[in-house]
Order: structure tokens, then C-alpha cells, then sequence
């Protein structure tokens, strides 16, 4: 009996697994190969290697590189806005002491980068290489990734200012999202040069506390 039917006979359900697994292989072993290489050089000879099929297989999936490393980021970014939004609601839905659970929730926050290396690994890339990058994908993965994160925090603090825990309202909700991502995310971004030089924890909990203490102090009641 062919593959094409024995897929037949079971519905095509171990051929559709086969392309699931296989397209998730590719992706994986290219979110490794674009992390460390960057996009420029990143090959899909390399690609292929990493992720244990052929360069024919990829094309096949793909296309071309540039439709591999859209899936690749855009899959991803949507992957950690998930996660961060899930973060969000964990530690913000019932806030008791407003700056020790802006702590809590800011050092898990802080840990996405660890939760998610390989993606941010290829954030990491971005930044040198986005002069070289397709200008509608940078758009798409700002839109579904640092965009939607800070829309989706800046709707918790809203709701934490209608409870009276922060001077925040309809008409500052997205700059004091802002304002906590660049005072905690970005200060560990910058320290770190964008997680390159890992920090050691007492650093990573100082730039947290300071960074939430400076927030408290615009956006206190």
C-alpha cells in the first residue's frame, strides 16, 4: 500500500501529522539557524541541516526565505503575546498591595526572554539587520507583538485606575503601558544589550525595583 493510501484509508490523518511535524521542524530548526546567524546569512542550506530535512522540503512548505522567516517571527511574537497576556492576567486580575504585585508581576515579566529564547533570540537579530528585513513584516510582528502587548497591559492598568490603585485613565492608559515597559522591560533590554550579556539576578531585581518605584511615583495615588 502507497503512502497516498494508507492516508486515504485513515482519513489523510497520519499525512496531515507527518506535514504538521514536519512543517514544526522546519520552524524550530530555522528560529535556531535566524537567531544565531541573523537573516542576511542565514541559508536554507544551514536551515535545512538544523532542522533535519530537506532544502526541497522547506521550499515546499515556504516558498522562499523571506516566507520562512515571516512564519518564523510572526508565529512566535504571537506565541509570547499569548504568554505575556496570560502574565497579565495572572498577577493583575487581584491586586492587594499595589507595589509589591507590580513587582511579582514585573520580575516574571522580565523572564520572558528566558521563558523564550529562541524567539528573542531572533529579536536580538532584528535589531542590527532591520534596514535589511522585509518592511511589512517588521510592521506585522510590531502589530501582533510589542504593539498588542502594550495595548493588552495598558487595559490591565486602566482597570487597576477604576479600582483607585493607580492614577490611570482613558486618557493616559497607553503611555503609562509604555512608560512601566520601558522603565522595567526596556532597562533589562538596555543592561543586558538586548540579553547578549545575561545579568545576574540581584542586577535583573534592582533595574525591576527601581524601575517600579519610578513608575509608582508618576502614575501613584
Amino acid at each position: 500500500m502507497t503512502q497516498r493510501e494508507e492516508a486515504a484509508e485513515g482519513g489523510q490523518k497520519p499525512l496531515r501529522k507527518g506535514m504538521a511535524e514536519k512543517r514544526q521542524a522546519i520552524t524550530g530548526g530555522a528560529r535556531t539557524v535566524f537567531g544565531r546567524e541573523g537573516y542576511t546569512r542565514a541559508s536554507i542550506d544551514a536551515i535545512a541541516a538544523e532542522a533535519g530535512v530537506s532544502t526541497r522540503t522547506i521550499y515546499n512548505h515556504f516558498g522562499d526565505k523571506e516566507n520562512l522567516f515571516r512564519a518564523v517571527l510572526l508565529e512566535s511574537a504571537a506565541s509570547v503575546t499569548a504568554a505575556t497576556e496570560g502574565l497579565f492576567e495572572r498577577h493583575l486580575r487581584k491586586v492587594r498591595d499595589i507595589e509589591e504585585d507590580l513587582l511579582d508581576f514585573a520580575r516574571d515579566w522580565v523572564g520572558q526572554a528566558e521563558a523564550h529564547p529562541g524567539h528573542f533570540a531572533v529579536v536580538r537579530q532584528i535589531i542590527p539587520e532591520g534596514s535589511r528585513l522585509p518592511a511589512d513584516v517588521l510592521a506585522e510582528w510590531q502589530r501582533i507583538g510589542p504593539q498588542a502587548t502594550q495595548e493588552a497591559l495598558g487595559r490591565w492598568l486602566l482597570e487597576l485606575g477604576g479600582q483607585g490603585l493607580l492614577a490611570v485613565d482613558a486618557t493616559n492608559a497607553r503611555k503609562a503601558a509604555r512608560h512601566l515597559a520601558l522603565l522595567v522591560g526596556g532597562g533589562v533590554t538596555a543592561e543586558s544589550y538586548f540579553g547578549a550579556l545575561p545579568l545576574a539576578q540581584g542586577a535583573v531585581d534592582e533595574i525591576v525595583r527601581d524601575g517600579v518605584e519610578i513608575f509608582l511615583r508618576l502614575y501613584g495615588v
